[in-house]
């Protein structure tokens, strides 16, 4: 139960403390953050508050509202603001789990599979596996490795993204399915964004 000192953002963070504390398997924890996080984007004030959240310019790599970087166990709080039609390159998260939760708007997730052996350099044959919508409250988790891409609705869309560590630092598998081709890049720059 939240206290009315405690900000629902605060009450996240302990929560997914106490879980990186107390839960050692990374599966496990993931799966035991989603109903903390989709209590995090229930709440109606925060909702209000994305409103004012700056959306980013779309650019390569792309930006990222820094809410919070965990001091002990790494983890960060990403807020991202996306305009309506705007789709991300098909691509994976390399060792990073990722918890995407829409907070307004709607958005359509795509899932990929590699068919390939991967030991081609520049090379990836990649096939769509799933497609499916998800609108306010909804969260995906996304495993590391797993290939998707993600398009916002008609209207602007905002999310909570928690991941395992920041990115930005790290490269990221792209993929081109007509071109059967793969590159890498940097996930996303992190831009420090006060929300209380």
């Amino acid at each position: 139960m939240i206290s009315q000192k405690e900000s629902v953002l605060s009450h996240f963070i302990a929560e997914a403390r106490r879980l990186w504390a107390e839960e050692p398997d990374a599966g496990k924890r993931w799966d035991m953050l989603v109903p903390l996080l989709r209590e995090l984007l229930a709440d109606p004030d925060l909702r209000a508050r994305s409103k004012e959240w700056p959306a980013r310019a779309p650019t390569d790599p792309p930006e990222n509202l820094l809410f919070y970087q965990d001091p002990d166990f790494g983890f960060v709080v990403n807020g991202l603001v996306k305009a309506s039609r705007t789709r991300t390159p098909i691509h994976d998260h390399a060792h990073n789990w990722t918890l995407y939760g829409v907070l307004d708007g709607s958005e359509t997730i795509e899932r990929y599979e590699r068919k390939d052996g991967g030991s081609e350099l520049d090379y990836a044959d990649v096939r769509q596996t799933g497609c499916f919508r998800v609108n306010p409250g909804d969260v995906d988790l996304v495993r590391p490795g797993q290939i998707h891409a993600e398009e916002s609705g008609e209207e602007r869309t905002v999310a909570i993204i928690v991941r395992a560590e920041k990115p930005g630092g790290v490269l990221q598998g792209r993929y081109d399915p007509v071109g059967k081709k793969y590159s890498q890049g940097y996930g996303p720059k992190q831009v420090p964004y006060k929300l209380e």
